[in-house]
């Protein structure tokens, strides 16, 4: 039920002063000073629908079936299966014509040897996973020297999954040679934990710009405005501050082999990898889109 003023095709009238508990618990609230019209209207499909979504769920005639999407894990597939090393340190090394390039020196502990080969119907992907650095018994926890016993490899310190789209040819204990899966000029992925540098400011850890030195400046190496006041009110998540720099996992990506040495067992990297001398690199093919990983 509507209430309308007069005049516009009244069906039944009231008039002034009297009480409208019979019509409408709305206009029973006070008495209604002017002449007034009750119409039977129609309930506007918006107004519906925002009445049916105040009621509970249970009550309203349409119930919402949520469903629930499988869960999946999702990891990066590598272009081949790769090594890990550890750095010596930074040379020069002089080519044939004389060119002197700056390269990184990695060098290979006893290790790299396939410690589980995982498959779709045993884990739900494919993976090789490889063991490096020999270290004694007591170094190990009892689960970590039973998962390397039960294929009889040695004990190693450090163990890590090459997650590949087929499996086929490897078997646990088996030993990967350096020469048989790069060769000279191949372009490979290095990945490692970075040098920390500690807590540092705006200017070293985001390049930031100082303020001027001279001339009546307070701001030199401050960092300066973080956001606007009232709106949005608060500091928008990812701003570039002062923090903690460097101790994180760093990839360089598509780095050439210059040289492999087997007599020596380094394999000689152009450019600069990370860490410092003594820190563990993953090295694995370099992935290039059109090449070695799918376009899609």
């Amino acid at each position: 039920m509507a209430v309308y003023f007069a005049g516009r095709g009244p069906i039944s009238s009231v008039s002034s002063g009297e009480s409208l508990s019979h019509c409408s618990p709305v206009c029973s609230l006070a008495r209604v000073p002017t002449r007034v019209t009750l119409c039977k209207t129609t309930t506007p499909q918006s107004l519906r629908s925002s009445f049916f979504s105040s009621l509970p769920r249970q009550q309203q005639k349409t119930q919402l079936v949520r469903r629930r999407m499988p869960l999946s894990v999702v990891m990066s597939i590598e272009a081949g299966i790769g090594v890990m090393g550890t750095k010596l340190g930074m040379m020069s090394y002089f080519e044939p014509d004389g060119k002197v390039v700056p390269v990184t020196v990695v060098g290979f502990r006893e290790g790299n040897i396939v410690t589980q080969v995982k498959t779709e119907t045993t884990d739900g992907y494919s993976a090789v996973q490889v063991g490096y650095r020999r270290v004694r018994d007591k170094k190990l926890t009892k689960p970590e020297l039973g998962h390397l016993n039960k294929v009889g490899t040695i004990p190693m310190r450090h163990l890590q999954e090459f997650r590949l789209t087929s499996v086929d040819g490897f078997e646990p204990n088996q030993r990967l040679d350096l020469e048989e899966i790069f060769k000279e000029g191949d372009l490979v992925d290095v990945s490692g934990k970075s040098i920390g540098k500690g807590f540092q400011g705006g200017i070293k850890r985001h390049n930031f710009r100082r303020g001027p030195m001279t001339h009546g400046s307070k701001s030199h190496r401050a960092l300066g405005s973080i956001g606007a006041g009232t709106t949005p009110g608060h500091v928008y998540k990812g701003k570039k501050m002062p923090g903690r720099m460097g101790g994180t996992k760093t990839k360089i990506r598509k780095l050439k082999i210059v040289k492999i040495d087997s007599e020596l067992r380094v394999l000689m990297i152009k450019g600069a990898v990370p860490g410092k001398p003594g820190n563990l690199l993953r090295i694995a093919p370099a992935k290039i889109v059109g090449k070695n990983i799918p376009k899609n």
